[in-house]
């Protein structure tokens, strides 16, 4: 298998460890073992009596039923916990789909979205998200997409990397297009919890298509990123079946000690999603008024939900503005040609209680180059 380099992943291998300021870093502020402990403060002993073998393939049993309580229709036999988001992205492409069928992808998106099966010999389609509409994508334009090999609709709400989260009408109207089509739709809800006003927050796709195959993950809603672990969730036997099967090839199992530690974690996730997002709003009110300050360099569709939000450039080329800012002031913005969408934008993160600092240090370097990125 030919792969194409994970362009995002290879920047952050880069810059992530070596900047001195992260102002686009996709995961909330994360917390310490001692932090996550305190939740429950008889939780140490547990952690110290944790048995260090193997665990069970599909995740610890009380892992997946506390998991299984964030959905309405899915049982803790209804779950498979993975290494991470990536793993399961990754088993389900190569499981659910095979060469010459076709897919289609809402995009900009996750590389691994579309990437993974391109190298399998699939077809993919871009779904493209509108600047014009909020980041919205149109939905008549999946009529045309679909052809007779389309197997799965890939989608990711909330999105990464606008914060666009559709409306109930439209996300009734997604799954009833994958519904109509017999395809399999695969939601990336690593975000889904984190909705800026929790009236927003969307049913699980799992939980009202029974070929929709729903993402989760402690990295995005919980701020837990070091643990490495994700899950998927879906009603479809086939589904579970195959990737089942398949992560014998991978992981085989998870680490013990984070399934311990996630357990705790899935607990207490009304109270780390309160943490989350009280700090994304407290940031989202000074992206406001620093976007309304700047409007003549930037323009800025306010994101919904998630942690990130996607900003045009109106006089500057991302690749060099990012790579002139991080030289003169040590802070790392993501250029958009690192998730395959021109030149224009860059993902922004606000979900760390530090952005207000880095912001000021843009606003600084801002003030004291004028034209020195313009086109």
């Amino acid at each position: 298998m030919q792969i194409k380099p994970f362009k995002l992943e290879r920047y952050f291998a880069q810059h992530e460890f070596t900047a001195h300021h992260l102002l686009c870093s996709s995961d909330p502020e994360s917390m310490s073992v001692g932090e996550l402990l305190a939740f429950e403060p008889d939780s140490l002993d547990g952690l110290r009596d944790t048995w260090l073998g193997y665990t069970e393939y599909p995740g610890a049993p009380a892992l997946r039923r506390e998991l299984a309580a964030l959905y309405e229709n899915v049982g803790e036999q209804e779950i498979i916990v993975h290494t991470g988001a990536q793993e399961a992205i990754y088993s389900f492409m190569q499981t659910m789909l095979a060469p010459g069928d076709h897919m289609i992808v809402q995009m900009p998106g996750y590389q691994s979205h579309y990437s993974v099966a391109q190298s399998m010999g699939v077809k993919v389609s871009p779904w493209l998200a509108r600047e014009e509409a909020g980041w919205a994508p149109d939905l008549d334009e999946l009529a045309s997409l679909v052809t007779p090999a389309t197997r799965a609709l890939v989608i990711c709400a909330p999105h990464n990397p606008t914060g666009y989260l559709p409306s109930r009408d439209v996300f009734d109207a997604i799954v009833g297009f994958a519904r109509k089509h017999r395809l399999w739709l695969f939601s990336d809800e690593v975000y889904r919890g984190l909705e800026h006003d929790p009236a927003d927050r969307l049913s699980a796709a799992c939980d009202v298509y029974e070929r929709a195959i729903s993402l989760g993950a402690l990295s995005k809603t919980h701020g837990l990123a070091g643990l490495r672990l994700g899950w998927i969730a879906t009603k479809s036997s086939q589904a579970l079946e195959r990737m089942s099967t398949f992560k014998d090839y991978l992981t085989i199992s998870n680490s013990a000690p984070s399934e311990y530690l996630a357990t705790i974690a899935v607990r207490h996730t009304e109270a780390l999603l309160e943490r989350n997002t009280s700090i994304a709003r407290a940031n989202l009110r000074l992206l406001d008024d620093f976007f309304a300050r700047h409007s003549d360099r930037f323009e800025w569709h306010r994101p919904r939900a998630g942690t990130i939000g996607f900003v045009r450039l109106k006089h500057a080329h991302a690749a060099r503005f990012c790579a002139e800012l991080l030289e003169g002031t040590g802070v790392l913005l993501l250029p958009s040609m690192l998730v395959d969408h021109g030149d224009a934008h860059v993902r922004l993160g606000f979900g760390r209680r530090n952005m207000p600092e880095v912001l000021a240090i843009l606003e600084a370097y801002l003030a004291a180059t004028v034209t020195s990125t313009a086109s």
